[in-house]
C-alpha cells in the first residue's frame, strides 16, 4: 500500500508524461463514451480520474450536471481552465466527500490504475443515488494482441505489464472474470458487461498502417466479441 503523499507524487509524474490522449489512445476514449452515453442517466454525473480530460468534452456535451474528481493538480488545472461548467476537484477518491449524490459515476480506465479497486468501487458505490450506475471500462488482458504476444513470447502470460502499462502507471491488467469479481466483492450488480476494440496487433502497428475507418470499424467489431476485445465495460448498480 502507498502513502497518500507517495500516491500524489505518482499521479504527478505519471500526468507529466502521459500518453492517452496519443494515437490510438484517442480513438479507444472516443468509443468508450460512446458506450456509455448509452447508459448515461438524467441527473449528476460524477467523472473519477478524467486525466487530460478527452471523455470530460463529451461528458459535458451531455448537459447533465458535471463534477470531476482528479488526483493529479497538473490535470486538475487544464480541466478547470477547459471546461468552466464542470465542478473540479482536486483529490484523491479516498479522501473526496461530495455534498450529493450521483445518478451516474464514469470510471474510464481507473481501475487498472488504483492501488485498491475493490476499495475505490466501495467508495463509489456509496456515492451513487438509489437508481444510480457505475460506468467502467479498462483494458482486457485476454485481447487478441496480448494473446498473440504470449505466443511470440512478448509477454509470459496475458495479465503481465508491458511497456505501456508502466508509462502509463498500470498496476494490474484485468480479464473478463477479476473485472467481475472486483464489482462482486465490493458489493456491485452487474447489469451489463461489454467490450470493444477487437485489436489484432499493438498501437504502433495500429498508428503505422491502419486508416480512420479501419479504426473505426474494428472498435465496433469488437463489440461482438467482448472476451477478446480489446477493451471490456461493466455497468453496474448497488446490489438489493
Amino acid at each position: 500500500m502507498t502513502t497518500i503523499d507517495e500516491e500524489r507524487q505518482r499521479l504527478d509524474r505519471i500526468a507529466a508524461e502521459s500518453l492517452y490522449g496519443a494515437g490510438a489512445n484517442r480513438a479507444t476514449i472516443a468509443h468508450s463514451f460512446k458506450v456509455f452515453e448509452r447508459y448515461i442517466r438524467p441527473g449528476p454525473v460524477l467523472e473519477m480520474g478524467p486525466a487530460e480530460g478527452h471523455m470530460t468534452g463529451d461528458l459535458v456535451s451531455t448537459n447533465q450536471p458535471l463534477t470531476v474528481v482528479e488526483g493529479a493538480a497538473f490535470f486538475c488545472d487544464s480541466l478547470r481552465a477547459r471546461f468552466p461548467s464542470a465542478e473540479v476537484v482536486h483529490s484523491l477518491f479516498e479522501d473526496y466527500a461530495p455534498a450529493q449524490a450521483f445518478e451516474t459515476i464514469v470510471l474510464g480506465h481507473v481501475l487498472e490504475h488504483v492501488d485498491d479497486p475493490v476499495n475505490i468501487l466501495r467508495i463509489a458505490s456509496a456515492w451513487l443515488t438509489p437508481t444510480g450506475r457505475i460506468l467502467a471500462a479498462v483494458p482486457n488482458a485476454r485481447s487478441l494482441h496480448r494473446q498473440a504476444a504470449v505466443i511470440m513470447g512478448l509477454l509470459a502470460f496475458e495479465e503481465e505489464l508491458n511497456g505501456a502499462d508502466h508509462h502509463h502507471g498500470h498496476r494490474r491488467v484485468y480479464n473478463p472474470e477479476t473485472l467481475r469479481r472486483d464489482f462482486r466483492e465490493a458489493g456491485l450488480e452487474i447489469e451489463v458487461f461489454g467490450g470493444y476494440w477487437l485489436k489484432p496487433v499493438s498501437n504502433g502497428q495500429i498508428e503505422r498502417d491502419w486508416t480512420e475507418e479501419m479504426l473505426t470499424a474494428f472498435m465496433t467489431l469488437g463489440e461482438r466479441y467482448p472476451d477478446i476485445a480489446g477493451e471490456i465495460y461493466v455497468v453496474a448498480r448497488r446490489r438489493s
